[in-house]
């Protein structure tokens, strides 16, 4: 399926007949999920405005909501940014846009984006609990759904937006377009795009850290050039090479409305390209940064070594999902209604070196040419990840006047493949068949939120396994002081179908104390299926430089939560607090060979029969693992001047054990947050320090994070132009402090720190 964007074009300019608009009416926020006001829900849930994200920064997924509280992210550069709910990542977290699950390639790569669109977002929620438990499978970590219009459920009102901003950090721009409209009195059309550019972006000082350089100089008298060396090995270039983003967004959504329901398609596509910062090779990367689930036995000897260091390596995505979603108000006795929706993605990504290395490396780069062709299966062509899928689905809507309860019924059909130079794992396939039930209902002392799923999942894939031959040549004319020997391999491939019933509940009971107290018990036992990574991944992935090997014998996860919430809110007071421990069985995680066992592959590489070139040997394993955290925040709202003012302050934090000892590593320090916000007529400013403390709580051979303090300010003012539409100008300033920061959860935090100072204007227009 390939859309031709300049259909995109020809639609905008038959649509736009006009640029004025009537008053919008407002919106309530709600939950997408279980159509519930946002206020009445009883999961642990944040629900992020879309006029909130339209005067932040462009930014990645994560980084958009990194400042919630349970919530972080996992960034490989400005375009990476991977979700984190309460210490859970990877496919852990379920990302969707609107109900359904995002099919990129983020969960085969630390260096993936989660390719979404968020140029027209609503909002975006993020949900554990019973509701999530009716959407999707594997939701052990919980949910992240981007919401948006682009099938109108209503009849819209004719509405135009222009945006654009500039940022400072990265020279970056940004320019978007929304439009919707309703034509003939019974036909929705919507479109949005948006392009974005931005450059490599700023760091603080010091903040480039070019360890291979570190013992360059070990013959030398240690003490008398300490301080020489040190300064050597911090460059302050003031900018990070390769963490570039370029990204252009088309989506095209028409629907039709009516008392029986709606009917709607909608068209995306997304291509986009950004630098990788980082790219691992054969005996380097033995640093935390690229450690695996469980710790790094290799210390820090050769940390951040990365040969391709002065090259240009970047990936490029392409993106296209066809939608179908729909509702039909049957009103029987048993069946209210039934929302249906379908969904095609092909998506591509390719991650490749540029073919000339700068100038003043061409003498460096001829020097090391044989060192580079020793790494067999490390050629710099191109490797492209696909993935083709198809998902169809539906939820039937049983309420009735005493309980509000669904139904839903799921179907996925997904195919993944690796192909290229540094292909690590053979295609796979995936086929999903879920049901899951939702009920909620209020009793006279409680409310009750409960959630069952049942999954049936099945995963195809195979394993190569490589066997090298040698056969020695003597050359008699030399009196065979010369050997030649002849590699011939031979490759087994061992095919493998497994299948997994999964079974899933969860329950939440709500209880008013007082008129101001309230409290919510939460139990859940989810259960996840082993990924297709986590199974057939047999190769080099360069992004964690290490050689990972899959495990076809593992068993699901299941992961046995308890979290307890008390709110209170008391005339302009607020406060919350909730506490949760989350017990995993059958953990999976990334198991390093030791040390010494290395230093054998080493020495069995420099002879030519080590089959993973040098790379850290990775498997795959499982072992029960406890997770615990709080996460706490309380404020108040007070009349200053002829405004509104608002002050409070969040805590979080998250442990985790593996039960035969050691900390699950990567997982981020506790976080202290202070907010301000003053608003007055159309104007807010705001203020938010995040104090993120020292990570000291490490996995096995993992290295502290030092502690950083984030200042964000914004100002935003809307104009009106008297019923015609509106103005917004923000003004938004991020690291005022200009921190060298580096993200405990990162692969790459040494050789990546997070951007320094940021400030930049958005401008958004509405007729």
């Amino acid at each position: 399926m390939k859309i031709n964007n300049f259909a995109f074009l020809l639609l905008a300019t038959f649509s736009i007949n006009t640029l004025f608009a009537d008053d919008m009416d407002e919106i309530v926020v709600s939950s997408a999920f279980i159509d519930k006001p946002a206020s009445e829900l009883a999961d642990p849930i944040h629900i992020l405005s879309g006029d909130d994200i339209a005067t932040e920064a462009t930014q990645s997924l994560g980084e958009s909501i990194d400042d919630l509280l349970g919530v972080s992210s996992a960034d490989y550069g400005s375009a990476v940014g991977q979700p984190i709910i309460r210490g859970m990542s990877g496919t852990r977290v379920k990302v969707l846009d609107n109900g359904m699950v995002n099919r990129d390639v983020s969960g085969l790569g630390a260096d993936h984006l989660n390719d979404v669109d968020m140029s027209n977002v609503q909002q975006i929620e993020v949900v554990r609990g019973p509701s999530s438990l009716l959407y999707t499978n594997g939701t052990v970590g919980g949910i992240v759904n981007i919401v948006d219009n682009s099938i109108a459920m209503q009849d819209v009102e004719r509405l135009f937006k222009v945006g654009a901003e500039s940022q400072s950090v990265n020279d970056g721009d940004s320019q978007s377009f929304f439009y919707q409209d309703n034509v003939g009195g019974n036909i929705n059309v919507s479109l949005a795009y948006k392009n974005t550019s931005l450059g490599n972006f700023d760091v603080p000082n010091g903040a480039i850290m070019h360890e291979e350089e570190e013992h360059h100089d070990e013959d030398e008298d240690h003490d008398d050039h300490e301080e020489e060396e040190h300064e050597e090995h911090e460059e302050n270039l003031g900018f990070l090479a390769n963490s570039d983003f370029e990204s252009e967004s088309f989506k095209f959504g028409a629907s039709t409305t009516g008392d029986w329901g709606y009917l709607g398609v909608s068209l995306a596509s997304i291509e986009s390209m950004y630098g990788i910062p980082y790219h691992g090779e054969g005996h380097g990367g033995h640093g935390d940064e690229h450690g695996d689930e469980h710790g790094d036995e290799h210390g820090e000897e050769e940390e951040g070594h990365d040969e391709h260091e002065g090259e240009r390596i970047f990936s490029s995505t392409d993106s296209e999902k066809f939608d179908i979603r729909g509702s039909f108000n049957i009103a029987g006795d048993l069946v209210k209604k039934v929302d249906f929706f379908m969904r095609d993605t092909d998506y591509s990504f390719t991650e490749q070196h540029a073919e000339e290395a700068h100038e003043e490396e061409e003498d460096h780069d001829e020097d090391h040419d044989e060192e580079h062709d020793e790494h067999e299966g490390h050629s710099e062509g191109p490797t492209t990840f696909t993935n083709d899928a198809i998902e169809a689905g539906a939820i039937f809507d049983l309420s009735n006047s005493l309980v509000s309860q669904k139904f839903a019924i799921n179907f996925v059909n997904e195919d993944t493949s690796v192909i290229g130079a540094e292909a690590f794992m053979t295609p796979a396939s995936r086929d999903e068949l879920t049901f899951g039930y939702y009920l909620s209902r209020s009793f006279d002392s409680f409310d009750l939120d409960f959630g069952v799923r049942y999954d049936m999942i099945d995963n195809e894939g195979s394993i190569v396994s490589e066997h090298h031959d040698e056969e020695e040549h003597h050359d008699e004319d030399e009196d065979h002081e010369e050997e030649d020997h002849d590699e011939h391999e031979e490759s087994e491939v061992a095919y493998y179908d497994q299948s997994f019933n999964n079974s899933s509940i969860a329950l939440n009971i709500g209880r008013d104390l007082n008129d101001f107290l309230s409290v919510d018990f939460g139990f859940s036992s989810v259960e996840r299926a082993p990924s297709t990574t986590e199974m057939f991944m047999n190769g080099a992935h360069l992004a964690t430089a290490r050689f990972e090997v899959g495990n076809v014998n593992l068993d699901s996860e299941t992961s046995n939560n308890i979290d307890f919430t008390l709110n209170m809110k008391n005339g302009s007071f607020f406060a919350k607090a909730s506490v949760f421990m989350n017990d995993v069985d059958n953990y999976i995680y990334l198991q390093d060979e030791t040390e010494e066992e290395h230093e054998e592959h080493d020495e069995e590489h420099e002879e030519g029969h080590d089959d993973h070139g040098g790379l850290i040997l990775a498997n795959y394993l499982q072992q029960d693992a406890e997770l615990d955290g709080y996460e706490i925040e309380f404020g108040n709202t007070m009349d200053l001047g002829s405004g509104e003012l608002t002050l409070s302050f969040g805590r979080d934090e998250v442990s985790g054990e593996f039960s035969n000892g050691g900390n699950i590593p990567r997982l981020n320090p506790a976080r202290n947050i202070f907010k301000l916000k003053y608003s007055q007529d159309n104007t807010i400013f705001g203020l938010m320090f995040k104090d993120v403390e020292k990570q000291n709580d490490i996995g096995l051979a993992e290295t502290n994070t030092d502690g950083y303090q984030m200042l964000n300010a914004k100002l935003s003012r809307s104009f009106d132009f008297g019923g015609q539409g509106d103005l917004t100008v923000s003004l938004f300033g991020n690291n005022l402090l200009d921190e060298i920061a580096r993200n405990h959860s990162s692969y790459v935090k040494t050789q990546v720190p997070l951007p320094g100072k940021n400030y930049g204007i958005r401008f958004n227009l509405t007729f």
